[in-house]
């Protein structure tokens, strides 16, 4: 059997075994190692192993994976997304469907230090939709707001997939991370007046709240600015070149905690758990990549992402075309795999066809982004949708999905724009230093 037989023979391999529910992280490395010792020989593969496993997880640039989910476990003990969202709420909380739009500049506003869809989605959800039942709001809308709004946190810097992808392809974090802001405010944006709209058409599905006057509404802005410099100290830090991604989460991780002491809302018991489950997050993060890196050295042996690449760039269609159905195998990846494991999978195979497409990496990272947030919303797997429904457990399944349906038609004209006019990524990238 030729290494291209074999290399379809691996992903047939793959797919079984996570149909039958292994991790996906082993399923990659258990194939990635079988493959390339049946190729090369054993004694390669067993060396590859050690080698590429004892890599990733002595990796200096990989611990800003952790540092940043530490960063936004400090930020949901230390209160920030309940401040931020009132400071939301004060300032639009009397429009139209202003809890909605609150709702989606909370998570606009914790994304900023958290870097994870589900947990910005857990950390509102848990604020807001209490509040929403109140306001009497209608259920599709209100779940549906918090599932879609979640998914700014992969978006915005920090961001976990943007480490990640980094990562995979050698690109710089800091340009990705500040390629991630204006495409984020535009979707915040587009999100707010998507909610102004249905409310406006029809006001009892999201009536309006309590009004305050301007001077209230500046008071209460102030609940906000602690997150804000927050931001500015690491995101400005990282554009500005005076510290490394690992050294911008550590502080940001640091100034999180800090703000939590200083407010005392930080309990031995909460802080301890959170601790345990950021670092399990960090360790499932991590043996994703060193399972997509040994997988992906199986690939590059058996030559088919690079066979593909060929085959993609002879076709007769423009990149553009081509780039619409990179774009569409995401998405419908999306419904049915977890995000970082779909990144890990596919985008050692789809990188090379898009270098030679000639499309510049790190638009291509938020193209990635956007797919991404799109497939933490629609069914079967939908992550964003499940954990919006544990918060909401007498919501019907159904209703929430239903509700992300016009926060998925916002994301996808977003992903067009970005397509259409590459600068909205680019324009500020040239100016980070690392």
């Amino acid at each position: 059997m030729g290494p291209i037989e074999c290399g379809i023979v691996g992903i047939i391999l793959m797919i079984i075994l996570f149909l039958l529910k292994m991790p996906i992280a082993f399923s990659m490395a258990l194939v990635g190692l079988l493959g390339f010792s049946y190729i090369v020989s054993w004694s390669a593969g067993a060396s590859m192993l050690a080698r590429d496993i004892f890599g990733q997880f002595y990796s200096y640039s990989l611990c800003a994976i952790t540092m940043f989910v530490l960063m936004g476990s400090f930020a949901f003990i230390a209160g920030i997304g309940e401040r931020l969202y009132k400071a939301a709420y004060a300032l639009v909380g009397d429009m139209h469907g202003g809890l909605g739009i609150a709702t989606v500049l909370g998570c606009a506003g914790f994304a900023a230090i958290c870097g994870s869809t589900s947990a910005t989605a857990a950390t509102m959800g848990r604020i807001v939709l209490p509040e929403m039942k109140k306001y009497r709001y209608e259920d599709t809308l209100a779940t549906g707001t918090v599932a879609s709004a979640g998914t700014l946190g992969i978006l915005i810097p920090p961001s976990t997939i943007f480490i990640v992808y980094g990562f995979l392809t050698e690109q710089s974090i800091g340009k990705l991370f500040v390629s991630g802001i204006f495409p984020g405010l535009i979707l915040a944006l587009i999100f707010s007046v998507t909610i102004y709209l249905i409310c406006k058409i029809n006001p009892q599905l999201g009536p309006r709240g309590e009004p305050l006057v301007w001077r209230e509404k500046i008071k209460s802005s102030f609940q906000a600015l602690e997150a804000l410099l927050l931001f500015l100290l690491v995101i400005g830090g990282l554009f500005l070149g005076w510290f490394s991604p690992v050294e911008a989460g550590g502080i940001g991780a640091v100034g999180a905690l800090v703000i939590g002491l200083l407010r005392r809302q930080i309990k031995w018991k909460i802080f301890t758990q959170f601790i345990k489950d950021g670092l399990e997050t960090a360790t499932m993060i991590l043996c994703l990549i060193a399972g997509a890196t040994i997988f992906g050295r199986f690939m590059a042996v058996t030559t088919i992402p690079f066979i593909i690449a060929d085959w993609v760039q002879n076709l007769p269609f423009s990149p553009n075309a081509i780039m619409a159905v990179i774009v569409l195998i995401f998405l419908l990846g999306g419904c049915f795999m977890d995000s970082m494991a779909l990144i890990t999978l596919l985008v050692p195979v789809i990188y090379p066809v898009v270098l030679r497409l000639g499309f510049d990496p790190i638009w291509f990272g938020v193209i990635i982004v956007l797919t991404t947030e799109a497939g933490v919303i629609t069914p079967p797997v939908g992550v964003n949708v499940y954990v919006t429904k544990s918060l909401a457990p007498q919501v019907p399944l159904e209703k929430i999905f239903k509700g992300t349906f016009p926060f998925l038609l916002g994301i996808i004209i977003l992903t067009v724009l970005v397509i259409v006019f590459p600068q909205i990524v680019l324009f500020l990238t040239e100016y980070v230093k690392y």
